[in-house]
């Protein structure tokens, strides 16, 4: 019996992981559901089928590199094992695909938030949801029973201070702003003192979301970093990286560069039920070696889930294994 055995075949299992299943639709529909019909039994195991498999899962933004070497795990797996019906490779690719994602890591999706007072900094370029998605987890920490408070960092971009302003009231948190065109660090800086008479326990900060410069970029961030680390030690707690998954290998490109210009701790991906190419949460974590955090699925503030890599397999695979 494989490690996913148990998982599709519970009905408590199936239950929770239903929002997956739904959210994670047009990917099953468009990508995975093919190769349920690809491997169906009698089919012959050969160059041919493994060309197929691969073009599937490119199609399905996994990453190319991630998708060659699975195949040819693949490969060896059927030479080593001498398999002879495709139907059997479904439960191998599931497995394999699990066991790439953790590797010999404890993958931990919860957000660091032990700390009297925590800083989760939001990173990513304008039009990912970095705004919205700020109010889904100050509406899921305040479900917690955390004090949670908006700051506007990003000082940068027209309007960005008001958008943020009204999820802030929407939601019900506490919410910090200084004038646009501020030093973001003055602003985080001024938000924490005041923060520390408020009693919060969670201060959510966005930034300016460009990357023409990345010198620039790397120099306010870090600069951020400092500012906060030196008012709360440890923080910030997370550097959290908002990507929208319809984006596909842009995506992956922006992770790349986030990561490069400053120390991701996780992602969230957006807009997981939009795209037809949710294998992106693996390309990720095969390109940056940070884990998905969070994951969007759907547009009211309840539509955001701490990432589960076994539910999250299961939204993929469900009509398949």
């Amino acid at each position: 019996m494989g490690i996913f055995s148990n998982l599709f075949k519970s009905k408590k299992r199936k239950e929770k992981a239903q929002k997956y299943k739904i959210g994670m639709e047009k990917t099953r529909q468009n990508v995975f559901n093919q190769l349920n019909d690809l491997l169906a039994s009698g089919q012959t195991i050969d160059d041919d089928l493994f060309e197929e498999i691969e073009e599937l899962f490119i199609m399905a933004d996994m990453g190319v590199d991630t998708v060659i070497q699975l195949v040819n795990h693949l490969r060896e797996t059927v030479r080593l094992k001498d398999i002879k019906d495709a139907e059997s490779l479904k439960e191998i690719i599931v497995e394999e695909m699990f066991k790439r994602y953790v590797g010999t890591d404890i993958v931990d999706t919860n957000l660091n938030i032990e700390a009297p007072l925590n800083v989760l900094l939001f990173v990513g370029v304008n039009g990912v949801g970095k705004t919205t998605t700020i109010a889904k987890v100050a509406h899921l920490l305040q479900k917690e029973g955390k004090k949670v408070m908006m700051v506007a960092g990003d000082t940068f971009r027209a309007g960005a201070i008001d958008q943020l302003r009204v999820w802030s009231e929407r939601v019900g948190c506490l919410f910090f702003e200084k004038a646009h065109g501020s030093d973001p660090s003055s602003v985080m800086y001024d938000a924490i003192e005041h923060a520390k008479t408020q009693d919060v326990d969670v201060i959510l900060a966005d930034t300016a979301g460009r990357l023409q410069n990345k010198e620039n970029l790397m120099k306010e961030l870090s600069k951020i970093h400092r500012v906060i680390g030196r008012e709360i030690e440890g923080a910030p707690q997370e550097t959290l990286l908002v990507l929208d998954a319809t984006t596909g290998q842009n995506g992956v490109s922006q992770a790349k560069t986030f990561n490069e210009v400053t120390t991701l701790s996780g992602v969230v991906l957006t807009k997981l039920d939009g795209t037809a190419k949710g294998g992106i949460a693996l390309a990720i974590k095969e390109s940056i070696g940070v884990p998905v955090k969070m994951i969007g699925l759907g547009e009211t503030v309840d539509d955001l889930e701490y990432f589960d890599i076994e539910e999250y397999i299961y939204g993929l695979f469900s009509d398949v294994v």
